[in-house]
């Protein structure tokens, strides 16, 4: 089976492991077959837009302030993964070590699916540097073995 990692936006990156052809959320449906149709271009950066409309909105535009007003000002209020390794919300944990939280989906997408996350923040898999190495390589090793334990040793996905 092919590896693909995936990445959430947050705090922090997840691992989404999983064992079924379900490789990625498809937006749109067969009905508005139009439905992302566009590539727009927004402060340098390209995305997919339903709208039509040329540029940002201006909802994405508060959005990107508001962002760089958090970045730049007091921390970011706590998230789901924070609260789930602060033990402040619930989660069925089935690995934990000093570097990473592996738990269950709460609303999974196959048979077998958990997330690996880091104990350390990372608000982005781009401003990750030289020092994260081996804690993103532990987050892969992890969930592999993790995988292996639940039974995937055929394969899997990250």
């Amino acid at each position: 089976m092919p590896l693909s990692i995936v990445f959430y936006a947050g705090m922090f990156p997840a691992l989404r492991v999983f064992y079924t052809g379900l490789a990625f959320r498809v937006w749109g449906s067969p009905r508005y077959p139009g439905a992302l149709a566009e590539l727009q271009t927004c402060d340098g950066q390209k995305r997919l837009s339903s709208s039509g409309e040329r540029g940002c909105n201006e909802e994405v535009q508060k959005a990107q302030r508001a962002a760089a007003e958090r970045n730049g000002g007091s921390p970011s209020p706590p998230t789901i993964f924070s609260r789930i390794i602060d033990r402040t919300l619930p989660a069925d944990i089935i690995h934990e070590d000093d570097k990473c939280v592996a738990f269950r989906d709460v609303n999974p997408q196959a048979p077998v699916h958990f997330l690996v996350i880091p104990k350390t923040p990372i608000a982005r898999l781009s401003q990750v540097n030289a020092s994260d190495t081996e804690l993103l390589g532990h987050l892969l090793v992890t969930a592999s073995r993790l995988a292996h334990k639940e039974g995937l040793a055929d394969g899997y996905r990250l």
